[in-house]
């Protein structure tokens, strides 16, 4: 990573010299300077693609054949009812699975052979096979949120022995417990299936973190199986050549967990990412659009969001507004770059990535321009437009502080409900819990309790502001626009709500006593507070906390 730091800088430099030229007049002074400068730049950039001889990516087989590694990575693999963290190498005609083995500190590393299969003899199945994966077990989301806190806080120990100069023997103790605790959710989070067939019977099946992820190995193989490959079988010695190879040809060294990056790395920003994707130009056939917004805090990426899909159209204008892409405080949660691409990706550190797709499976190129955390930290919106391939995405971003979000502004008017004190709304309604709360709620538990990601998966900012109007304004049509909105949207309603509150529902008054009490560590001691600070709550309050709490459960 190092050696490659000052390559990318001339990369970063040629693309501004290049960006700088198209807006400088040809009269400018300045003008033939800028050309001399992206020349030699493109000149020298040119001069190590030659240089890098594509034999260090290859291996020769004992036929004195050369076999080029294409790609490889670090993958889940279900092996007999277990998940298995494998390293995946794509060569030319085959594809090898292998794991590495434990070795004696000093002695050379190596790789072990799972199994292969000639690209000849590989098929993927069917959509609806590959999606039917029944034996996959999947951990509740919350199991997953509370491993992601448990890596965070003991973050925050190493960073704070580290301040303090603490004993490195401490600091290494914690670093070991933060790699398993990282091992662990890289193992367990994966949940899409990637399943391929060999011709002659056997059956494999990874698990990946997006849709990007599985639609670049398949079509990475793909490409590959346009050429006229031959089916074979490998003997042990070619076997043996091949696995030997892989240590000294893979790419990705590294598993792929944030204990293993840089401690200097930058603090990140944390609070809310929202982002309104405008439109898309340049698709050359019609097709049904959408697009995606995926964060990765943890080495691999979580989909927030998605717009609608556009049908049969080459120019989508969304202008779809994605409320609070969260970005959690996490080991890395630094905001680096804005990944526009075909459904995310995996990579290492804190990205928001914008991607689109064609339903059901045509993905197009992702783009990666850097982004600015200045930009992105303005009050503003900040629009911009990035291309690829002749495929140009419009999109406007704007940064919320954490502390900025919980800033709570009571409403002047007395009329609506956001905004209004829940006690004045349930007068004025002469019920116990809110009707807006009530609706919401009954609307998700009709159609929204199997939808895998409710609460968490943002709906679209205008439907959400849509029903907050029409709750406003006690509208007749509020049970039919319900009824008819996506589940996402009215449970974004009911988050809006209880967040515009002009005070929290466990109020100012009681909320530091609520702290206290939930970090007692007598169990009966706790319960006793809880209960007691509990029914000093507001009727209104308690009731509705109570309504909530029995609905989450359900």
């Amino acid at each position: 990573a190092l050696l490659y730091k000052p390559i990318d800088r001339v990369t970063r430099s040629t693309l501004v010299l290049h960006d700088l030229l198209k807006h400088t007049p040809a009269d400018h002074p300045d003008y033939p300077l800028l050309q001399d400068a992206l020349r030699i730049s493109q000149n020298f950039l040119s001069s190590i693609n030659e240089d890098i001889d594509p034999r260090r990516t290859a291996v020769t087989t004992p036929k004195g054949e050369t076999r080029q590694l294409v790609k490889d990575g670090f993958l889940v693999e279900l092996s007999e009812g277990s998940r298995k963290l494998r390293h995946v190498f794509l060569f030319t005609d085959v594809l090898l699975c292998a794991k590495l083995k434990k070795t004696a500190v000093g002695k050379h590393q190596q790789y072990d052979c799972k199994w292969y299969v000639p690209l000849a003899d590989l098929v993927f199945p069917s959509p609806e096979e590959s999606e039917h994966c029944p034996q996959v077990h999947v951990i509740p989301d919350h199991e997953l949120e509370d491993m992601k806190m448990k890596i965070s806080a003991i973050k925050s120990e190493v960073q704070k022995e580290k301040a303090n100069k603490g004993q490195s023997r401490a600091i290494e103790r914690l670093k070991k417990k933060m790699f398993e605790n990282e091992f662990w959710l890289l193992l367990n989070s994966p949940a899409i299936p990637f399943r391929i067939h060999n011709r002659n019977g056997k059956s494999y099946l990874f698990l990946l973190s997006s849709d990007y992820e599985r639609s670049e190995w398949r079509e990475a193989i793909q490409r590959l199986q346009k050429k006229d490959l031959q089916a074979f079988v490998l003997s042990s010695v070619e076997l043996q050549v091949l696995t030997g190879s892989c240590f000294k040809l893979r790419t990705v060294h590294n598993i792929p967990v944030t204990s293993n990056k840089d401690d200097d790395e930058s603090p990140g920003l944390y609070g809310f990412l929202h982002v309104i994707v405008h439109s898309a130009k340049g698709f050359k056939q019609s097709a049904n659009l959408y697009c995606t917004l995926e964060v990765d805090s943890f080495g691999y990426f979580v989909s927030k969001a998605k717009t609608r899909v556009f049908r049969d159209t080459t120019e989508p204008q969304w202008n779809e507004v994605r409320e609070g892409a969260s970005l959690q405080k996490s080991m890395s949660c630094a905001l680096h770059h804005l990944q526009i691409r075909g459904f995310g990706g995996h990579q290492v550190g804190m990205t928001a990535g914008l991607a689109w797709g064609c339903v059901p499976t045509e993905i197009t190129d992702h783009l990666s321009p850097q982004l600015d955390p200045q930009a992105v930290q303005t009050k503003n919106w900040h629009m911009d437009v990035i291309e690829m391939n002749g495929i140009k995405v419009e999109f406007s971003m704007k940064f919320t502080s954490r502390d900025m979000s919980l800033k709570r502004t009571p409403s002047k008017k007395q009329t609506g409900v956001f905004g209004v004190k829940i006690s004045v709304v349930t007068k004025r309604e002469r019920s116990k819990v809110p009707y807006i709360v009530r609706q919401c709620i009954e609307e998700v538990e009709k159609r929204g309790i199997e939808e895998v990601g409710i609460y968490r998966i943002s709906g679209v900012a205008t439907d959400i502001q849509a029903l907050k109007a029409v709750f406003d304004a006690n509208n007749k049509d509020i049970l039919v626009m319900l009824s008819d909105m996506d589940i996402n949207a009215i449970a974004g309603t009911l988050k809006l709500y209880f967040r515009e509150l002009p005070e929290p529902l466990l109020t100012d008054r009681l909320y530091p006593a609520f702290m206290e009490g939930i970090a007692l560590s007598d169990p009966a001691a706790k319960e006793n507070c809880m209960m007691h600070l509990l029914r000093s709550l507001p009727d209104p309050n308690l009731i509705t906390f109570l309504f909530l709490l029995e609905h989450l459960k359900r």
